[in-house]
């Protein structure tokens, strides 16, 4: 009799890939707790009907805060709700017993997540790891009959109910923070190098479109992130759209990948470069050396060529093959030495 339990990994394994996908960007609505209510209650005194008041005053209701952490796959364990509410505050008891706050709600953002609250507009940037915002404040608790005694009201049948959480849809983005970004067009090599680089795992193949979420890795205290391939037109959202041109916006270093393969590499070039200035925000501005990949398909002569058809415009310009590890190393050194220091 043939195991299923070859079939039953695989199809666990599709189940978890799928559920850990890279998400990059969400929209959630978020509500902070309602107050507790306070209560009408006396104190039980012997020989007399009705003590004095007693009544507790409502807990306050949880808040709602977004703290950053390093997982970048967080926002996937999301996908699937859409909804959050912090908890509600309890009411108020007898014999002044206050209500319990409600306990806040704290949602893990990935570093780099930039939020916006659609109905104010009010944005948050959080770009390191570890910090906390609040979005929402929870209502405040409801007062209890003793909150109302006085002179003149020393038989309060008085309380009030608690508060209502505050409310709102949030949007959030994933912009990278990075120190080298990997550019370039479709199969430029990017992947690949960013595996020979920093020993990432990046998936590889020979068609377009085979990275569909930016890999990171880690270059002697370097981050470096592969971005997904960029074509004509990805400003205005075509092949994979702006989606990744964001990540873009807080790298350091643009490393423009160019393979040896394009019969104009100058044209290549220039394709990439039209959708940074046409998506704005400064990309266009950004530090950025040139690389070109793949030297291992090509002669000296032609690749010698190349290389001064750049310096002849003014770009630094390196070389390498993930074949000629030599050239690797000392691409290494080049982006340790090049990237901008903060």
């Amino acid at each position: 009799m043939t195991s299923t339990r070859p079939l039953r990994f695989t199809r666990m394994k599709i189940w978890y890939d799928r559920c850990m996908a890279f998400v990059d960007e969400l929209t959630i609505q978020l509500t902070a707790g309602n107050g507790g209510s306070g209560v009408v209650r006396w104190r039980r005194e012997k020989f007399v009907a009705k003590g004095g008041p007693a009544g507790g005053n409502g807990g306050q209701g949880g808040d709602v805060y977004l703290e950053s952490v390093s997982d970048l796959t967080i926002l996937a364990r999301y996908r699937g709700q859409k909804e959050f509410r912090a908890a509600d505050g309890n009411d108020g008891g007898s014999a002044l017993k206050h209500g319990r706050d409600g306990e806040d709600l704290v949602l893990k953002v990935p570093s780099g997540s930039f939020v916006t609250n659609s109905q104010t507009g009010e944005t948050y940037d959080l770009t390191a790891s570890g910090q906390r915002v609040r979005l929402l404040r929870g209502g405040g608790g409801g007062r209890g009959n003793f909150a109302f005694r006085s002179a003149s009201n020393v038989a309060p049948q008085a309380a009030t109910q608690g508060g209502q959480g505050e409310q709102g849809t949030f949007r959030i983005e994933l912009r990278l923070v990075v120190d080298v970004g990997l550019i370039g067009l479709p199969n430029a090599g990017k992947s690949s190098l960013l595996n020979e680089l920093t020993k990432a795992r990046a998936r590889v193949g020979e068609y377009p479109f085979t990275t569909l979420e930016p890999n990171l890795g880690m270059l002697d205290g370097l981050v470096v992130a592969d971005i997904p391939g960029l074509i004509a037109g990805a400003s205005k959202g075509k092949g994979l759209g702006i989606k990744f041109l964001r990540h873009i916006e807080r790298t350091k270093l643009i490393a423009h990948c160019l393979s040896l393969e394009h019969l104009n590499l100058m044209k290549a070039y220039k394709v990439v470069r039209k959708e940074l200035e046409d998506y704005g925000r400064n990309l266009s501005i950004k530090p950025e050396i040139i690389i070109l990949t793949k030297t291992d398909i090509v002669t000296a002569a032609v690749l010698q060529e190349a290389q001064q058809a750049f310096k002849n415009s003014g770009y630094d310009v390196f070389s390498c093959s993930i074949f000629d590890l030599a050239s690797i190393e000392e691409l290494s050194q080049k982006l340790q030495t090049s990237a901008p220091q903060t």
